[in-house]
This record gives C-alpha cells, structure tokens and sequence, in this order.
C-alpha cells in the first residue's frame, strides 16, 4: 500500500512540475498547489501508515507499540495550513496580472521590465 502511495506521489509531482513549467499563470498556481500537495503526501507516508490500533496507551504501558509517527502528522497539518495560505497569494497576484495585463500568458507579461 505504501508503494502505491509512493507512485501517486511520483505521478502527482511529475504532473506538477509540467504545470509549473507551463506559460499560463493559472496553470503555474495550480502546479505549485499540486506539488504541496504531493510534498504532504511523502510527509505523510514518512510517518509510517502500519498502525490499526487507536491513538490510547493502556495504563501499564508507557509507549505504544506500532503506532505512526505523530510529528510527521503535525508537519502534515502545518504544512496543509501554509500550503493553503501560499496558494491564495499567488491567485491573488495571478488575478492581479490579468486585471492590469489582460492576459494569463507570462511570457507577455512585460510591464515589470518597462
């Protein structure tokens, strides 16, 4: 199961990078959420998926046995909440450029270089 995460996770930076990559500034923000996203998914799949049992440590013991990695959890949920935050600038600057440009082509976009 993990490995199949792991290839989803390949596939969806692969897919990402293209985005990226792309003249069209909607394509480029879409691209770089794609890749936070895969980015939390390898966070994600670092902690370890192997646990059944529920989050409760039994009053004799004093770990639990086969549980996931909670850091990696709360890296995940940090980086959710940036990730989010990073996505709304770059619509906002892509909503920015077309409103004074009239166009979502970077590559005509010039008006910084006047």
């Amino acid at each position: 199961m993990t490995l199949a995460y792991a290839l989803g996770a390949a596939i969806m930076v692969a897919c990402s990078l293209y985005m990226i990559l792309s003249r069209n500034l909607m394509r480029t923000v879409l691209g770089i959420t794609m890749l936070s996203t895969a980015v939390n998914l390898i966070l994600f799949l670092s902690g370890h998926l192997r646990s059944q049992r529920p989050p409760l440590i039994a009053g004799s013991e004093e770990v639990l046995v086969d549980s996931a990695d909670p850091l990696a959890q709360a890296l995940v949920l940090t980086a959710i909440v940036i990730g989010f935050a990073l996505t709304v600038i770059l619509a906002a600057l892509a909503l920015r450029a077309y409103r004074t440009e009239r166009t979502l082509d970077a590559a005509r976009i010039d008006s910084a270089e006047r």
